[in-house]
């Protein structure tokens, strides 16, 4: 007899189960796609690329100004904004220096996209980069001596074209090759200098975020999804990654990562194109830009969401 109840109970626990491995596999997509914050908007006109000061009190941003993209500084809470370049050139991806006292940019006019610095204050603009080169998304090295940055994809657009990320250093201009193989665009070294996370273009419909060692070795897929992903910069106890991507069917989002690709989280409902997530120095905001068709045009504006219940713990053995 009871033998009997045994055999007649197994097949109900094994239904119980597979019933509880679905809920949690619900819950689990659920909290995935819930999202971490509700963003706020901060500029009023077309602005776009924040970048926060090393001290968390400014950003650094791009506005339109007549039909020219020229960049200024602003109070993080959007007030105090002022004007830094003003010449008859377009100003691209700015950067703020880990020591604060630099802005790398791109320098756009009618030849080329050339890699340039300039001091904080606006003053004493530097090319780094060669005239035979095109180059695009600069970033910087933890001891402000290196920028990092990419050979341009968008030489023949629509079409891609394969691009490079290099490194240049400020006192001699020597550039180094990290990246090469395919289109690699966005990279960025993680504050501790061990890793750097990229944009990697996978043939026509896709986009991965891909991290290598610091000196560009043993690169690997960290998204890996038919999803258009990018845009990745890293928290500034480099255990994190927010990044930008499509994968909920509309538009673009800013999401955030484990450095290992775990446990993604939707970081804020928004309509339109999110992309490009920066840290406050802190962690516990990222500002990000998001563009939504309007009228005639496409409206830009600089978005903040905190980010106080994502667990942004080590991930082990990273």
């Amino acid at each position: 007899m009871i033998s009997r109840l045994k055999s007649s109970a197994s097949p109900l626990a094994f239904v119980s189960v597979l019933l509880a491995m679905s809920l949690a596999w619900q819950h689990a997509v659920a909290a995935a796609d819930r999202a971490l914050s509700i963003p706020v908007q901060i500029t009023h006109a077309e602005n776009f690329d924040p970048f926060p000061s090393p001290d968390g009190k400014k950003l650094v941003f791009i506005s339109m100004l007549s039909s020219r993209e020229q960049l200024f500084p602003m109070n993080a809470d959007g007030s105090n904004i002022v004007q830094l370049t003003r010449d008859d050139a377009d100003h691209e991806d700015p950067a703020w220096s880990p020591d604060g006292t630099k802005i790398a940019f791109v320098l756009i006019t009618k030849d080329r996209h050339s890699i340039a610095i300039m001091g904080a204050d606006g003053r004493n603009v530097e090319v780094l980069t060669p005239p035979d080169q095109n180059t695009i998304h600069p970033n910087w090295s933890a001891d402000s001596k290196r920028v990092i940055y990419c050979t341009n994809d968008d030489l023949v657009p629509p079409k891609k074209n394969s691009a490079d990320i290099n490194a240049v250093e400020l006192a001699t201009k020597k550039i180094m090759r990290l990246i090469t193989g395919g289109i690699n665009t966005y990279g960025s070294w993680s504050p501790d200098m061990k890793h750097i996370a990229f944009r990697k273009i996978i043939g026509d419909e896709n986009s991965e975020v891909f991290v290598a060692n610091g000196d560009g070795s043993n690169p690997r897929n960290l998204t890996n999804n038919p999803f258009f992903d990018g845009w990745p910069a890293w928290s500034p106890d480099a255990r994190t990654i927010a990044f930008a991507s499509n994968r909920r069917g509309h538009g673009y989002q800013i999401f955030v990562m484990h450095a290992d690709g775990a446990n993604v989280r939707l970081v804020a409902n928004t309509e339109g194109r999110g992309t490009a997530p920066r840290w406050s120095p802190d962690g516990k905001t990222i500002y990000f830009t998001n563009c939504i068709a309007k009228d005639y045009g496409t409206d830009c504006e600089i978005l903040m969401a905190r980010l106080d219940s994502y667990p942004l713990s080590l991930v082990p053995g990273f």
